[in-house]
């Protein structure tokens, strides 16, 4: 009897175990942060401000992440400058442009109103994906998914750069080509991010014209404070507070 006791008590602690280590990889919202709505799914506009090269990246980005049960994006001519990227009231505008060495590959920014995301930008910096290291496939799919994928209230599953590849785009490595889409904890986690309505939508909705919702955050110096390192040392999310319960967060993935 003693023995079955233990043995039971062996596998309730590593059923425990096994749920933990789910619960923990799956638990990566950057916050309370969601779009407002009331109704799922969830329907984003994506700003197309990319130029032509990069449009099949956006599409596959697109498409993978429409495939959560609680989001549909939807892919939208802009006409925003690029090279600035001035965000549009209740959607996500996509830039590509020489944005200099910086040091990022890329960057994802979105202005939140309480706990809720009213706008974002991304930008994808060819200065760096016009040299051999990051032009290529996997690197475009990983930057363009995971930076979009922030756009959503998600933060990346795993910040350290020399752990093994966990196959999503969530996740900072040095080695791209087993995470250029998302997996089934992204899916799962924006199930719990937009698990509750709202009695608004965000995504469909004008905003005054104030410094909060036309702030320019390109470069460094814009992005208020660090928040958040990774592994390495480098900040990958930083914060600016404009007050009144307005916030930019800024997402960078650095180049090596």
């Amino acid at each position: 009897m003693k023995k079955k006791i233990l043995f039971s008590a062996f596998i309730v602690l590593l059923l425990g175990i096994s749920t933990y280590a789910y619960n923990a990889s799956a638990n990566h919202s950057w916050g309370v942060y969601h779009w407002a709505r009331t109704a799922n799914p969830l329907s984003l506009k994506l700003g197309d401000a990319l130029t032509t090269s990069w449009d099949n990246y956006l599409s596959t980005t697109s498409s993978d992440w429409s495939l959560s049960n609680v989001l549909d994006t939807n892919i939208i001519p802009s006409n925003v400058n690029a090279k600035t990227c001035k965000p549009t009231p209740g959607q996500a505008n996509i830039c590509n442009s020489k944005y200099g060495r910086n040091g990022w590959l890329g960057i994802a920014s979105i202005w939140a109103n309480g706990a809720h995301i009213t706008q974002g930008t991304v930008k994808m910096n060819d200065t760096y994906f016009n040299t051999p290291q990051y032009n290529t496939s996997a690197w475009k799919n990983l930057v363009m998914c995971q930076e979009v994928g922030h756009i959503f209230g998600l933060d990346h599953q795993d910040e350290n750069f020399n752990n093994a590849p966990l196959g999503t785009c969530m996740d900072y490595s040095n080695d791209p080509v087993p995470n250029q889409h998302p997996n089934q904890h992204d899916y799962d986690m924006l199930e719990t991010i937009y698990a509750h309505l709202d009695n608004t939508n965000t995504a469909n909705q004008s905003l005054p014209n104030e410094s909060f919702n036309s702030a320019e955050m390109t470069d460094e110096k814009d992005w208020g404070k660090e928040i958040k390192k990774a592994s390495n040392g480098k900040t990958s999310l930083f914060e600016k507070d404009f007050g009144n319960g307005h916030r930019v967060f800024t997402f960078v993935y650095w180049a090596e």
